[in-house]
């Protein structure tokens, strides 16, 4: 998966438009994005869409947090119902993630947002030891810096700023080292999408696999950044070819740079998501 994109719960026009969008995953929110009164609907039209036949995305459904009194209503509306995945929202420790498969099965598929709270900062490396079906770990910084205070999450340049920098990497860390995949958080000014592209730029050279939008408008951007070029695919290959070439060999080289194990491996993980997405 390259894009996850959130969508109300509540609103049966932006859930058809999302659907048809070419996201790798369609998220029916049931948390931030809905109101209180507006929850039991939600749920309900979750649960149809996710019993309406359909093919292309992926729909996964984020729930709302378990501190929040609401997650077991959630979870018996939209389970029956068959959703992909779910998306657990303010989780702080990798305990969190099994709490809640004790109420979906350990099977269901879980991305854990998890940069949500301050306390939450502290806990990015307990998720090695979640037993539950982690398939990803996720940053956010809209909820994170209501709870510190603060007046930005960003520069008036669009860069983030310090401690938000520091989630995003600790979010990074902690997925590679709980062995899943790492999601970057949304870009919320929609209509820049000069500020998108270099933000997916930045998530794809650190190490970032996939990221949430929330407009339909940024999945496009996000599925080209996130697709291996045909160069990338090409150096990969060369670099592959080389070492088969050389034997056991340790190191390699290429029209004057020096290549070894770590950019072995690290193109045929290239080659093996550049093939996933159709790029040969």
């Amino acid at each position: 998966m390259r894009s996850l994109l959130f969508v109300p719960a509540d609103s049966e026009r932006k859930i058809e438009k999302a659907m048809t969008c070419n996201a790798d995953v369609v998220i029916l929110d049931l948390e931030d994005s809905v109101a209180l009164q507006n929850k039991p609907a939600a749920r309900a039209l979750a649960a149809q869409t996710l019993q309406r036949p359909r093919s292309g995305p992926q729909v996964y459904v984020r729930v709302n947090a378990l501190d929040s009194g609401l997650t077991s209503d959630d979870v018996a509306a939209v389970l029956p119902a068959g959703p992909e995945g779910i998306i657990q929202p303010k989780t702080e420790t990798g305990a969190c993630v099994d709490k809640l498969a004790g109420m979906v099965g350990t099977d269901m598929p879980v991305i854990a947002i998890a940069t949500e709270t301050a306390n939450a900062m502290f806990g990015l490396g307990t998720y090695t030891q979640v037993t539950a079906n982690l398939k990803g770990i996720a940053w956010g910084a809209e909820d994170l810096s209501n709870e510190l205070g603060a007046q930005a999450n960003r520069t008036a340049g669009g860069s983030l700023t310090e401690p938000y920098r520091l989630a995003r990497s600790l979010c990074l860390f902690g997925a590679r080292a709980a062995g899943v995949e790492p999601v970057d958080t949304v870009y919320v000014d929609f209509r820049n999408q000069a500020g998108l592209e270099h933000d997916c730029m930045d998530a794809v050279r650190d190490g970032f696999t996939c990221k949430m939008a929330i407009h339909p408008a940024q999945v496009d951007t996000i599925n080209r950044i996130f697709t291996p070029s045909a160069q990338q695919v090409a150096e990969a290959r060369s670099i592959i070819d080389a070492f088969a070439g050389a034997g056991d060999a340790g190191v390699v080289g290429i029209d004057g740079k020096m290549y070894d194990i770590p950019h072995l491996n690290r193109s045929r993980k290239l080659l093996h998501r550049a093939k996933a997405y159709g790029v040969t």
